[in-house]
């Protein structure tokens, strides 16, 4: 059984004991943190929170405990019930809330849950305000509501539609294009929210020609939740089956967006952000943001629209802060999260899913033909296991001065620039390893350049 409380949020595997899996009590005490860390931030007992869930098996139970938690701190609740992240985040703003909690384990195993945890603005709460909520569990100081001023239940079922109204009222969805061009799509919602959303949103962007496939939302996913190649066989198969033009896949809480081509393969995750990018930047220009770890494809795309790429640390919480900062017009992250500031600061596969095809329409392209369009590479994952007496700063500072005439940065960890190619060195902070990654024009010059780096960090370890 595992428990992790970080500064995002608590997350955990259904079961065990108090304190080693995500119990019951656990779930209690971490919402109860975050109602009471919320009526302090707002100098207020009475408070309005949205709580929304993905379709997993535990969801019922983790929402119904939730729900109660923070009604037992006199806090009125909206309860969404299944939903996504990002309409979530969308519901937060709309409603004038005070925060919200999302239960929901992302791309996690079945037995996995979690609460990520919101701010008035709908956005994921900072590291400093984590550290405030996980203080506030760890010393159970809560003050519950007497009798007569518990919150109050509101449940609202609406707002998945909401949330893809205020996609097609956006400048750059184009409706029209897209009815046109007719395509036949194969969804792969791996049973959970994303097959209440995603053929919502399809339907009232015209796409007629729409085939299902693990889009019953039971929780029960029938394959892992992970978006990743190895993953989508089915829906490979089934685009080849049934001649579809383009497959589309998300995560259990549909904040991640992965899209096949028509011939099966893989359009690439890290390719979601660049196309849609793409799009966007020729329509409105200004700078873009993605983390240390994504495509370099993304900095040729917006250098080539004649703006401003940058970088940011790894996580959304990070990608949003420079997009605020640097007044980005789109960003996100390489694992098929688009964030779309005109909308929300939050990553969001619907928003996604209609900027992603009404590009695919306006182009007449097929999806291998966009894919070929854009500068490619590949990205090599790996890590290297240390113990845990190893200083890996050290390491890394070392790396960085080894590396001192080339372009690095150490915003987080160490990245390293070689012309096209890249390499990116971070530690974990949850065990004793260095993640390593790497990027070039194929998978054998990335797998040699993470091996070459690899080499050096086991010469500085002996």
């Amino acid at each position: 059984m595992t428990l992790i409380k970080s500064i995002s949020g608590i997350r955990g595997t259904i079961g065990g004991k108090v304190g080693e899996g995500l119990s019951p009590l656990d779930i209690v005490k971490f919402a109860s943190a975050y109602g009471t860390w919320l009526q302090e931030e707002n100098n207020a007992k009475k408070l309005t929170l949205v709580v929304g869930r993905d379709a997993r098996i535990s969801g019922s139970i983790v929402n119904s405990l939730v729900i109660a938690s923070l009604r037992s701190l006199g806090i009125n609740v909206i309860d969404l019930g299944l939903s996504t992240t990002p309409t979530v985040e969308m519901a937060v703003m709309m409603e004038k809330a005070h925060g919200g909690i999302i239960i929901t384990a992302s791309h996690n195993p079945k037995e996995w849950n979690a609460l990520k945890l919101l701010n008035g603005k709908g956005e994921f709460i900072s590291g400093a305000e984590g550290e405030r909520v996980l203080d506030i569990a760890e010393r159970e100081a809560f003050h519950f509501a007497d009798v007569d001023s518990l919150g109050k239940l509101t449940q609202n079922n609406e707002y998945i539609q909401k949330h893809i109204d205020a996609v097609l009222g956006l400048p750059y969805v184009d409706t029209k294009a897209i009815a046109e061009a007719d395509f036949s799509i194969i969804v792969d919602a791996v049973n959970s929210t994303g097959g209440i959303a995603v053929p919502l949103l399809l339907d009232a962007l015209g796409v007629k020609k729409v085939t299902g496939i693990h889009c019953e939302p039971t929780g029960v996913f029938a394959h892992n939740p992970e978006p990743l190649p190895a993953h989508l066989k089915d829906l490979s198969q089934a685009i080849i089956e049934h001649g579809a033009d383009l497959g589309i896949t998300v995560d259990p809480d549909v904040d991640r967006l992965a899209m096949v081509c028509e011939d099966g393969t893989m359009f690439g995750e890290e390719y979601t952000l660049v196309a849609v990018a793409d799009y966007v930047l020729s329509k409105k220009g200004g700078a873009t943001v993605s983390n240390l770890s994504s495509t370099r494809a993304l900095r040729d795309v917006t250098e080539k629209h004649g703006h401003q790429y940058y970088a940011s640390a790894v996580g959304e919480v990070n990608v949003v802060e420079k997009m605020k900062a640097v007044n980005a017009v789109i960003g996100g992250e390489g694992n098929g999260g688009v964030i779309l500031p005109e909308l929300h600061y939050g990553r969001d596969a619907l928003v996604g899913i209609a900027l992603f095809l009404t590009h695919l329409a306006n182009t007449k392209l097929k999806a291998t033909e966009l894919r070929d369009s854009y500068p490619k590479y590949t990205i090599s994952k790996n890590k290297i296991q240390l113990t845990p007496e190893t200083n890996v700063d050290q390491i890394l500072v070392k790396m960085a001065d080894r590396y001192s005439k080339q372009e690095v940065d150490s915003t987080d960890g160490v990245k390293i620039y070689f012309e096209k190619e890249w390499v990116h060195l971070r530690k974990s902070n949850t065990e004793p390893i260095i993640r390593i990654y790497a990027e070039s024009e194929n998978d054998v010059k990335a797998d040699q350049l993470a091996k070459n780096i690899m080499a050096e960090i086991e010469t500085i370890l002996s």
